[in-house]
């Protein structure tokens, strides 16, 4: 019985983030092929729920699957699928709090590091609260990836050190923190 590790949720979702974001119809199917070959290495299927609040991706063992319908009486622990929102922020009673805890970690960065540091972490301190709603300290490799290789330079303005040194900043922010960096 085979289970979506962490970082291939956090993968699939960036892919369908991307998928739905593209300019063209065959960037976006080349995204989806992506997300549908890696989630289907576990052998899981992957499709797209649109709640009233937001879309979610959702991720089923492909036993639990016929025809595309999911067949109930095939689930024997609803824990092995995985949703995951897409749109929508998070609990907006949960977005003061987490933003107040990013501004925290960027304040201790810029306290004892260089400028350019300090800039990196206001950066992901946003890209944290603004597209996942959540603590610097709980965004995946992943998520922290697509930080460094798209967020920052498309939306950021970065200057080139800003973009030469951001692995060190976003070390520097985690090394203000209990939490060991994903990306090391």
């Amino acid at each position: 019985m085979t289970e979506l590790p962490d970082d291939v949720v956090a993968e699939a979702e960036r892919l369908t983030r991307l998928a739905r974001q593209a300019v063209d119809s065959a960037e976006s199917n080349a995204y989806r092929t992506e997300r549908d070959e890696l989630i289907g290495e576990y052998d899981y299927t992957v499709r797209i729920r649109e709640d009233d609040d937001a879309d979610v991706l959702v991720c089923y063992p492909s036993e639990w699957m016929d025809d595309g319908t999911v067949r109930t009486d095939r689930i024997e622990d609803v824990d092995r699928g995985v949703e995951r929102r897409l749109s929508g922020a998070g609990d907006p009673d949960d977005w003061e709090a987490v933003a107040e805890t990013n501004d925290e970690l960027v304040d201790a960065v810029a306290a004892d590091h260089e400028d350019v540091h300090a800039a990196n972490a206001r950066a992901l301190a946003d890209f944290a609260s603004n597209h996942y709603a959540k603590p610097v300290t709980e965004l995946t490799r992943s998520e922290l990836r697509e930080f460094i290789e798209e967020y920052l330079p498309r939306n950021a303005w970065p200057t080139d050190r800003q973009l030469a040194r951001v692995e060190d900043s976003v070390e520097v922010a985690f090394e203000k923190t209990d939490v060991s960096c994903p990306l090391e």
